[in-house]
């Protein structure tokens, strides 16, 4: 038999595929666009209409509502990074959370969990028997591993990254093609806040440098300042049309990067079809597992790197959290913390953590005394570098606590300003 034909008989509808999954079975997919909408969705019509069967579901970041498996009795539903559509379930109570870094994702899949089905999108099989997880490399080596059995969701739009994790024909259980557009994420377009901070860091910014940046708006506020640098590396959790456009104009060589020289280096990418058509076929990108490229001595090897990060507030000690507003939660730790230490170790690396000096249409400061209570400390006060608002670059490295707060009531918003050191003085930080 061939691999056409093996191709052939394990072609399936997506609700045939769902069909298969059994009641007891612990089953997982992995990030964003790897998420395999036709099977989840036909999993959840079957749960819907005939209450079976039940599993737990480990997720992260899901691109899409899965609402009958999110609110479902029959589903239990176990979140690593919280998305969209699960922030909401799991802050009412409908679905769990693993607390995890982004980079021990792998093995703690390998270490704790049981694992009977991994459910992903991939792009079409070669003449070799091949389909590749495309845009994801993530966790899916550990889920591929670690899978009893394996269900796929073939989708032509899903870029065929030659450097991703491989599933051959012979490994998968049964298999439906589904050719729907990819997720299509587009950030915030900058305004004259994001802007101020973008360039305070871009001017951080060496020609020569590695980076990795975020997600949002002020990592695209970062990049359209930087098109005068030259010979910049990539290595980062998150590839992005923005850095793309880097490459494109020439700003981005990989150059001056010591390991995976001329290469960009991610882990999972998400943006536009336009994103997605760069990276099909294309052997200078070098989509690579989740612990590998977040892994601080990886990261740290890369003299001059620059890690660029968001958060919802800092206190006084540099706690930052990121990933909950009070005890409400609204993401996951993912890499931020690994990228912060390894920045800091490598040679002349910087790390910045940037904000927006207020939020709530400027009623609170982001800047505090304290962290909101219930809130999740995302990077410790031992690794936090550079805290940046629009109003400048707080440098706390190095610092003790009255100089860090010093340093943070000096970038926090003016109006702020006077409260915040009244409580330095009240806590006897400030004499």
């Amino acid at each position: 038999m061939n691999y056409h034909q093996e191709y052939i008989l394990k072609r399936e509808s997506a609700a045939d595929v769902a069909d298969r999954i059994k009641s007891g079975w612990v089953c997982c997919t992995d990030i964003g666009a790897s998420v395999p909408v036709g099977i989840l969705n036909s999993l959840g019509e079957k749960i819907k209409k005939c209450g079976g069967p039940s599993i737990q579901l480990h997720t992260m970041l899901e691109m899409i509502p899965m609402k009958n498996l999110l609110y479902s009795e029959q589903v239990s539903d176990i979140s690593w990074f919280l998305g969209t559509h699960s922030r909401k379930a799991a802050n009412c109570g409908a679905i769990d959370i693993m607390p995890c870094c982004y980079r021990d994702m792998p093995n703690l899949l390998r270490d704790y969990i049981e694992l009977d089905a991994f459910l992903t999108t991939v792009s079409p099989m070669d003449e070799n028997g091949y389909f590749t997880t495309g845009v994801t490399a993530s966790s899916s080596v550990a889920m591929i591993e670690k899978s009893k059995k394996i269900y796929l969701e073939v989708n032509e739009n899903m870029p065929r990254v030659p450097s991703a994790p491989k599933i051959h024909i012979s490994q998968v259980e049964a298999l439906c093609e589904n050719n729907v557009p990819l997720p299509n994420y587009i950030p915030d377009k900058p305004d004259e806040i994001n802007l101020k901070i973008g360039k305070l860091i871009a001017d951080e910014i060496e020609d020569g440098s590695t980076i990795q940046l975020g997600i949002g708006a002020i990592s695209r506020a970062v990049i359209s300042k930087l098109y005068n640098k030259k010979n910049l590396g990539i290595h980062t959790e998150l590839l992005t049309d923005g850095m793309v456009d880097l490459i494109k104009a020439g700003v981005v060589t990989n150059e001056c990067k010591p390991i995976h020289k001329g290469k960009t280096v991610a882990t999972v990418a998400l943006g536009t079809k336009e994103l997605y058509k760069y990276l099909n076929e294309n052997d200078n990108i070098e989509m690579l597992s989740v612990d590998y490229v977040n892994s601080p001595s990886v990261i740290a090897k890369h003299p001059n790197f620059v890690s660029i990060n968001s958060a919802v507030e800092v206190d006084f000690m540099g706690q930052v959290c990121a990933e909950s507003i009070g005890t409400q939660n609204i993401s996951g730790t993912g890499g931020q913390a690994d990228y912060v230490r390894g920045a800091i170790n490598s040679q002349n690396g910087k790390s910045f953590i940037a904000f927006p000096s207020t939020a709530q249409d400027g009623k609170v400061s982001r800047i505090r005394s304290i962290l909101t209570p219930g809130a999740v400390v995302t990077t410790s006060k031992n690794l936090v570098d550079c805290i940046v608002t629009e109003y400048g670059i707080a440098k706390l490295r190095g610092k003790t606590l009255a100089q860090r707060t010093k340093a943070l009531i000096d970038i926090a918003h003016p109006k702020f300003r006077q409260e915040l050191l009244e409580e330095a003085y009240k806590r006897n930080i400030l004499v």
